[in-house]
């Protein structure tokens, strides 16, 4: 499996991951980050609806389509 990978503006590469999470009320979540290293959740492809940007610290964060 090959991971969805974003090269910053620093010429840092994070790779895609996702996680699902039970939050307070019951309800479960996904939620979606990006590391350094390739590990257990990592995507192939960005979720639909949403599109990679970069934060001004240069982390690479999900975003929704507007």
């Amino acid at each position: 499996m090959k991971a969805f990978a974003f090269t910053n503006t620093k010429g840092n590469t994070y790779y895609l991951h996702a996680r699902v999470t039970t939050l307070k009320n019951g309800q479960q979540q996904t939620i979606y980050f990006f590391a350094k290293e390739v590990k257990d959740g990592a995507l192939e492809k960005v979720p639909d609806g949403y599109e990679p940007s970069e934060s001004k610290n240069g982390l690479p964060v999900l975003k929704k389509k507007a």
